[in-house]
């Protein structure tokens, strides 16, 4: 599955926050942080802008799909 190129930050944190038990921690900056427990405790940085990069994006997803035990196309997916 292609990786979507007008993907917000704020659009991501939303699809995290709903579908894989994140929740917004704090913003530092121009970045969303989100916090899990499940299955354990993870932490990731969002950017707070327009459109992610591809390569930030590709990034998060990859990082998320490893602490969820899940592929990459699962969550792309979800977006």
């Amino acid at each position: 599955m292609k990786i979507p190129r007008d993907l917000s930050g704020r659009s991501l944190v939303h699809v995290l926050v709903r579908e894989l038990g994140y929740r917004l921690v704090h913003e530092s900056g121009s970045h969303l942080v989100l916090q899990t427990n499940l299955p354990t405790s993870h932490r990731i940085a969002i950017p707070d802008h327009g459109n992610l990069r591809i390569g930030t994006l590709n990034s998060i997803i990859t990082a998320v799909a490893r602490h969820k035990r899940m592929t990459k196309d699962d969550i792309l997916g979800m977006l």
